[in-house]
């Protein structure tokens, strides 16, 4: 609430700060304000709606309202970016006289100041709590206040020199940059709603599980991971001794879960598949004290990142 709070606000000093210079550039901030408004007034109503409990509609949560709220975030991002760039070439083309710029520099210099600092604190806490739409919204008032520092620098030359054909091209530089972002939150939010594959995290939690092995886990593979908003689900299967009971096959199942809480995140959710082990699983097993090996133990192989993704078993070939 704070976050639209503050863009209706900056919404309205940089819309006037346009209306007293006529300026493309300050136009340009403007219209960015707008998205800033609309954009966090979704993500607001996607924020209550993701920390709804699951039900018997919604067995994962309802999370993914968040890749939606940042698609729509970064499709306006794109059309303003391109409205941009349209009106300041026509401008460019047709001139249009500029008035009292000094103090439209003093009401978009303001607006900068706020809106980095309401972006870094947006963006530390989209973090923080593993949250898309408020990283995406923080990164986004960051990247608008950058935005904002450069056209104050083409306000102040257009300012000392009295070169307008500056207001446009600084304009549509700028177009340009909001344009990119745009594309970059919306790549992210059609990966996160298409579950596409997070190397990254997939990397990390196969080095923790490497770190951490226990002797009953002879394999790890068919790793998965799929993101609900703020939570994490994740579907592997594990190889154990053939002859542990349920209750012990469990008990295996439970420490995975409890290394992966402890090192990656709290709220991972974790649907693991227990494989028993086969013959070539004894060359690999560092059991020591199995009774029913079948061939002797030759060396320890780290979990390859290619095979734990992939349906593939570890082993020496």
């Amino acid at each position: 609430m704070f976050v639209v709070l503050v863009g209706v606000v900056l919404l309205a000093a940089k819309f006037l700060a346009f209306i007293l210079t006529n300026s493309n550039a300050i136009l340009t901030d403007a219209l960015e304000s707008i998205i800033n408004v609309v954009a966090g007034a979704f993500s607001l109503y996607s924020l209550v709606l993701s920390a709804r409990p699951r039900d018997e509609n919604h067995p994962y949560g309802h999370g993914k309202i968040e890749f939606v709220a940042a698609t729509l975030e970064g499709a306006l991002i794109l059309v303003a970016g391109g409205a941009i760039i349209v009106k300041s070439i026509l401008n460019l083309i047709k001139p249009v006289p500029l008035h009292q710029l000094d103090i439209g520099i003093l009401l978009i210099a303001a607006s900068g100041v706020v809106n980095y600092a309401v972006g870094y604190i947006t963006e530390r806490k989209g973090l923080q709590n593993n949250s898309l739409v408020l990283a995406s919204g923080g990164k986004h008032l960051k990247t608008d206040a950058y935005s904002t520092a450069g056209i104050l620098i083409g306000l102040l030359l257009i300012y000392l020199t009295g070169m307008v054909w500056l207001d446009s091209a600084v304009a549509i530089l700028f177009g340009l940059m909001i344009g990119f972002t745009g594309y970059r939150i919306l790549r992210t939010s059609i990966a996160g709603i298409m579950d596409e594959a997070d190397y990254e995290l997939l990397q990390r939690i196969v080095q923790v599980l490497n770190q951490n092995r226990r002797p009953n886990w002879i394999d790890i593979h068919n790793l998965r991971v799929i993101k609900y908003g703020s939570t994490l689900h994740i579907d592997c299967h594990l190889t154990v001794p053939w002859y542990l009971n349920v209750q012990q096959a469990h008990d295996e199942v439970e420490a995975v879960g409890k290394v992966v809480r402890e090192q990656i995140d709290p709220s991972i959710e974790l649907f693991i598949h227990t494989d028993p082990c086969i013959l070539p699983s004894c060359a690999i097993c560092t059991k020591a004290d199995c009774d029913v090996r079948r061939q002797p133990f030759q060396e320890r192989v780290e979990w390859d990142f290619e095979k734990v993704i992939a349906d593939r078993k570890h082993g020496l070939d």
